[in-house]
């Protein structure tokens, strides 16, 4: 099945932001788009904005007047339902509520052709539920964009369980078409981003609801040491608390209040006391022109140590080691497998976090998992009260010798960036064994969607076969609420890799 021709015209009911920036997407492939909104005038006033972002890309260079008068003349407002009974494709964008789009896509059964494709622009509402309505859910689908649409590359084609292959694909191929990167998706709760995009969210969250450090700190650590785009506080005082914890308690519910998509009673108190971000002026953060910015814990300089003694293998910190070498750091090598970390000086252990806690042992700091330890610009180190000054100014020094900046956090397990990344990689896993989507298809939302610098997959592949597994079930050891415990596909891809390789786990 091939995308739709070009010559047939396409339909956005709903003239929202996202109905807008649909619609322009259209117009840009070359269709003919009709706009319809229930509201008087607003399809009007929709062209209107549509036809001004296209005079602005004019003005930039990155459309021709010419262009832009073809899309114009192919932009027609729509009074009625009636006048999109020959499109081929109507897409809806309106209000998130099932009862709304039910009966909208009843009205439209009525009015359009039985070969026209129905989908849905819904980002948390079941796709088979809304399709229920149909006579023929055969030919309703999920065409899921991301804001703003004319920019991001990405487009979610769900299909319910009631959408036949042919339609599926006919939605596939024309996103393609249409410039966008399609990944496709059985219908499931947040369908792939925003199913596994919770834990960048709640586990940031709950590192702060736990006293483990303050939001720019934490901001800073996933931008400057997990490589990721922007801080889970700051991203969603960009995206609107209110929004953002709509989304995670839908995902929640729908999931039958799994508490491994428990919403965070810190968000919540945000949200109820009208602090939704940016757009309020005030959320995690303060905005506006007195706002003071919100600088992360930086530690202050520490004496470097003279050497490290090596014990055993260091994993997905083995990186580490080259940059001690060329910092001047004699680094010692000690044949027998001691565990995984580094002797400093004074007799305290430096190890990578694992799901475990420092106040279990005797003068152990943990560090964070980076991204690219060479590329990484700042370090979490986390220590408890009983860690002795001298170990914790020694890993301090360590790490700053190598160029790096050093948050001190409170003695969390799995810090920051590791318990973040071995649950995206758990529920990924989790995903494609549920039949949700495929690996590559998950890789390129993450990617795509929301800008993650890695896949879930990506990060499997490269932090080890157990890696996420272990350190989840250290955490769930430490918190048998649930939210930690493995999948039992992150179990089996662990425990069946290792025994390819002749051992257990």
């Amino acid at each position: 099945m091939t995308a739709l021709d070009l010559s047939s015209p396409v339909a956005v009911v709903g003239t929202g932001t996202m109905g807008q920036g649909i619609a322009q997407v259209a117009l840009a492939a070359g269709h003919a788009v009709r706009l319809y909104d229930s509201v008087a005038g607003q399809a009007d006033r929709a062209a209107d904005a549509i036809v001004a972002r296209l005079d602005r890309l004019v003005a930039k260079d990155r459309l021709t007047a010419a262009e832009r008068d073809a899309a114009r003349e192919r932009l027609l407002p729509a009074a009625d339902l009636s006048e999109l009974a020959d499109c081929t494709l109507v897409v809806e964008a309106v209000l998130e509520r099932l009862d709304v789009k039910q009966e909208l896509f009843r009205r439209l059964e009525e009015v359009v052709g039985e070969d026209c494709l129905l989908a849905t622009n819904t980002s948390s509402l079941s796709v088979t539920a809304i399709g229920g309505a149909l006579r023929n859910p055969g030919r309703f689908v999920g065409l899921h964009f991301f804001n703003p649409a004319p920019l991001l590359p990405l487009v979610e084609v769900v299909s319910g369980y009631a959408s036949d292959v042919t339609s599926a694909t006919r939605a596939y191929e024309t996103a393609r078409a249409w410039g966008k990167t399609p990944v496709a998706c059985a219908d499931t709760p947040g369908f792939i981003v925003n199913r596994i995009a919770r834990p960048f969210y709640a586990e940031a969250f709950a590192v702060h609801e736990a006293q483990g450090a303050d939001p720019a700190t934490i901001d800073a650590v996933l931008r400057e040491c997990g490589g990721f785009r922007m801080g889970a506080f700051e991203l969603t005082d960009l995206i609107g608390q209110d929004v953002n914890e709509s989304v995670t308690h839908s995902v929640w519910t729908s999931f039958f209040r799994d508490v491994r998509f428990t919403p965070s009673l810190a968000q919540r108190r945000l949200v109820e006391s009208g602090r939704l971000g940016r757009k309020s002026g005030q959320g995690w953060y303060a905005y506006g022109e007195d706002a003071e910015p919100a600088e992360p814990h930086t530690a202050e300089p520490c004496r470097r140590p003279s050497h490290v003694v090596v014990e055993g293998d260091l994993g997905p910190a083995a990186d580490l080691l080259p940059l001690i070498r060329e910092a001047g750091i004699q680094v010692r090598e000690e044949d027998e497998d001691q565990g995984s970390r580094l002797v400093l000086p004074g007799g305290g252990h430096l190890a990578l976090a694992d799901g475990q806690t420092s106040v279990e042992f005797r003068d152990v700091v943990y560090f964070d998992l980076a991204l690219d330890y060479r590329r990484a610009t700042r370090i979490a180190l986390s220590a408890s009260q009983d860690t002795s000054p001298r170990a914790l100014a020694e890993a301090t020094g360590l790490f700053q010798a190598l160029g790096k900046e050093v948050s001190v956090i409170g003695d969390v397990p799995g810090m920051i960036v590791a318990r973040t990344v071995a649950r995206i990689v758990d529920l990924a896993h989790d995903a494609v064994a549920k039949g949700v989507a495929t690996e590559e298809d998950i890789d390129t939302a993450m990617r795509l969607g929301v800008n993650y610098p890695l896949g879930p997959f990506e990060w499997s592949r490269r932090l080890g076969r157990n890696w996420a597994y272990a350190l989840l079930d250290d955490l769930h050891l430490r918190d048998p609420s649930g939210r930690y415990t493995p999948s039992l596909a992150l179990y089996r891809h662990a425990y069946a890799t290792d025994k390819r390789e002749g051992g257990t786990s």
